[in-house]
């Protein structure tokens, strides 16, 4: 089966989730309306449905075959990509004064979503332009953003971020790539980049790779790292192109899955060095990349949720087909549809659940970034700057394990025919995987959200978001619905488990961080399950407000949100125990792990 963008799951959750409804009405959009938000989904929908989706598998059979340095799209892709970039969708969240709408970040979030769920490795093109295209529009001279800006923000060029090396891997202060200051103010870079991500292709005529590099007297580690554009072709003073640059692919990975993203080996400064143009000042490049980094976090994140997304909606139609087995308690002895057969139909509403709940948390997320810039007051932007750092980390490590999980479940739910190439959907499990390694691995996420997050502003950042969970489950517990079932009760405990996880590593990160960071990857999983489960009960209760008529109705979501409260959320309790007692248990191990 096809995928099918989730129109209305999306604008459900970005209205009464994420809060855009709210802000719209609070004029933070000016007069951006309901109409528009929902049209604009709506044609992204029909164009990832109809021309997206075909090329997939394609892209997947194909590959991108590479010969003489130079990589070739599948069929179709080339195509397809002309067509999406001359629609305007590239530029959907860019500055006006470069050729964009200037939308709400939140809205191309949820079109970053669509893109992905059509096909991820189409997605990761152009997330990575837009990430580019923020880094330069916020760090970057103004000569350099006129030059580059415009055809990047259209689509007519595609950016690249270059970090990892083959002696540094995620150790980005180990870094060796060289710059050279030349004497016409511009650089020349010499060194090597592995698993660049689109760093050769033929979609477009010219490619912005966005580097990272040392100059020779920089001082080590991240400190002496600056950034560096380098485009594939130099740019005239016109703005036509001109000669090709001393850079290069060598060599693309053969993968597990997103088969038709070429992950490149790139060589800079075979001829003497890459003319690159440096962005901001120098050795001061990690906070600049940060920028492009955490926007390519949470777009990963949304790859996550679209990964999710596609594996439910075709284990969902399997399981109403595929019939085996008698379902106990139902008459008649004719074969079943399998999703009668309560544990498949577990399989499925877990599913469902996960993704919907990756969704609200990467959206609100987005919402978070929004709001940062364009709240009426310092006090207002700052708390929506101090959320959106919050929540970055788990939106991308959560999201990303849950699209796992999910193609994963999938598969299961397919049986032996989810194990086969014919089905498709071992292709979703194939490609979900690379998410929980990209931009940050999720360990370092979770290190980051325990060390540098939770003690950020002093704690307030957490205790402010503490706050909305309690209110919620509040909520939930004042409704006296009896179709939430146990979910107030447990959502309760997950609250207070996340407080009580919370505290005890904000202790220990003073006196013993090793004990707080073997604890690090647990307490994400645990914010994400208490997050994630009051973000649902948020959904469940604004479509109690709204009616049954909204999007799937009330007593969808009441359920969903109940099932994922008493059978997901549950772990909580278990999640703290993990990050409290067992945190010992990981010092003491060292035996286990002796040569």
């Amino acid at each position: 089966m096809p995928y099918t963008a989730p129109i209305a799951d999306i604008l459900f959750t970005l209205n009464h989730v994420a809060g855009l409804e709210a802000a719209r009405r609070d004029g933070l959009f000016g007069d951006l309306g309901d109409d528009l938000v929902a049209a604009i989904a709506e044609e992204a929908g029909k164009f990832a449905n109809g021309v997206i989706a075909p090329l997939n598998r394609v892209g997947d059979t194909h590959g991108t075959p590479f010969k003489d340095g130079v990589v070739t799209m599948p069929p179709g892709w080339k195509e397809a990509y002309r067509d999406w970039a001359a629609a305007g969708w590239n530029g959907l969240a860019a500055p006006t004064e470069w050729g964009g709408q200037g939308l709400p970040y939140a809205l191309n979030a949820a079109l970053i979503e669509i893109w992905s769920g059509a096909s991820m490795a189409f997605g990761l093109g152009p997330l990575l332009t837009m990430s580019a295209t923020e880094l330069i529009a916020e760090h970057a001279s103004p000569q350099l953003q006129a030059t580059y800006l415009p055809k990047l923000v259209s689509g007519e060029w595609m950016g690249t971020m270059h970090l990892t090396e083959p002696q540094a891997g995620s150790d980005v202060g180990a870094l060796r790539t060289k710059a050279v200051r030349a004497d016409d103010g511009t650089y020349r870079l010499t060194g090597e980049k592995i698993f660049i991500t689109f760093g050769e292709h033929d979609l477009t005529d010219n490619i912005i790779h966005v580097v990272l590099a040392r100059l020779p007297d920089a001082p080590p580690g991240t400190k002496g790292l600056s950034v560096f554009i380098v485009p594939k072709v130099l740019v005239k003073p016109d703005g036509s192109l001109g000669e090709r640059n001393d850079v290069r692919a060598q060599s693309i990975e053969h993968k597990l899955g997103i088969h038709a993203s070429p992950t490149c080996t790139m060589v800079f400064g075979d001829k003497g060095g890459a003319v690159g143009y440096l962005v901001g000042e120098e050795n001061n490049g990690i906070a600049c990349m940060f920028t492009m980094m955490n926007r390519a976090r949470l777009a990963i994140g949304l790859e996550g949720v679209a990964i999710g997304e596609t594996a439910t909606q075709h284990a969902l139609a399997y399981a109403r087909e595929r019939r085996q087995g008698h379902a106990v308690g139902q008459p008649g002895h004719d074969a079943a549809p399998i999703v009668e057969h309560p544990d498949v139909k577990r399989m499925l509403l877990c599913m469902r659940a996960l993704t919907n709940a990756a969704r609200a948390i990467c959206y609100s997320t987005a919402m978070a970034i929004d709001k940062a810039r364009v709240a009426r007051d310092a006090a207002a932007r700052q708390a929506a700057n101090a959320r959106a750092a919050l929540l970055t980390p788990v939106a991308k490590a959560f999201s990303t394990e849950v699209g796992s999980e999910v193609a994963s479940l999938g598969i299961q739910v397919h049986g032996g025919m989810g194990f086969i190439e014919e089905t498709g959907v071992a292709q979703f499990y194939r490609d979900a995987r690379v998410a929980q390694i990209y931009e940050g691995t999720n360990g370092i996420q979770a290190i980051d959200l325990v060390t540098r997050k939770l003690p950020m502003a002093g704690g307030e950042a957490l205790a402010a978001f503490l706050a909305e969970l309690r209110r919620t489950v509040a909520a939930v517990c004042g409704s006296n619905d009896p179709a939430f079932g146990a979910a107030g009760v447990r959502l309760d405990e997950a609250a207070g488990s996340l407080e009580r996880a919370s505290a005890w590593l904000a202790a220990k990160l003073r006196d013993q961080p090793t004990m707080a960071l073997a604890g690090a990857t647990p307490y994400l999983r645990l914010f994400a399950l208490a997050s994630g489960g009051c973000m649902l009960a948020e959904e469940a209760l604004a479509a109690r407000r709204l009616g049954n008529g909204a999007s799937a109705g009330a007593a969808g979501r009441v359920a969903l949100a109940r099932f994922f409260a008493e059978t997901l959320a549950v772990e909580a309790p278990a999640l703290e125990r993990a990050i409290v007692d067992g945190a010992e248990s990981v010092a003491a191990a060292d035996a286990v792990l002796a040569a």
